[in-house]
């Protein structure tokens, strides 16, 4: 992510957003599939969130996003729905975890201050993100070095398979 800006138009959940909203259970029989998979993301959530997702989208989420078991495909399901980053008040640690590991930035904010449909640009370096809609600016916590290393080449497997250990 070093000296990359995120932008993008905002699509907005409210809190508690469960990996089982994620990925409904009862397309457990998916996980083979994701591209499939992937059309049924945050249905539960909103029945629409698929179908209103453009590539280049941020999603907005409150409190506790990500809660629940560990589902490694929760995040994926996210990011090929066309969702470039996660803007939240709280997240899962795993759930956090296994987003970066599949080169998904999530970072935390006062999600009040974003509704649906506004333009943001993050600068996940410095810990700011610009509302270009209402002109408010927000802080969110820095991505540190490593983290922004996995996600520069777009996630665990492919900085592993580059650098071949964790350097900086």
């Amino acid at each position: 992510m070093a000296g990359k800006a995120i932008k993008g138009k905002t699509l907005k959940l409210g809190d508690n957003i469960s990996t089982d909203l994620i990925t409904p259970g009862r397309y457990a029989h998916l996980r083979s599939n994701l591209p499939e998979l992937a059309k049924h993301v945050l249905e539960d959530a909103d029945p629409e969130f698929a179908a209103k997702v453009q590539p280049g989208d941020i999603l907005v989420a409150g409190r506790n996003f990500g809660l629940g078991s560990s589902r490694e495909h929760a995040p994926v399901v996210i990011k090929m729905s066309g969702i470039n980053a996660i803007l939240v008040k709280s997240v899962a640690r795993i759930f956090f975890r296994n987003a970066i590991n599949q080169g998904m930035p999530v970072l935390i904010c006062d999600t009040d201050k974003i509704a649906a449909g506004d333009e943001v640009e993050i600068n996940p370096d410095k810990g700011i993100i610009v509302n270009t809609t209402t002109g408010a600016v927000l802080s969110c916590g820095k991505i540190p070095p490593l983290m922004s290393a996995i996600l520069d080449e777009g996630g665990l497997i492919s900085y592993i398979q580059k650098h071949g250990d964790f350097v900086l």
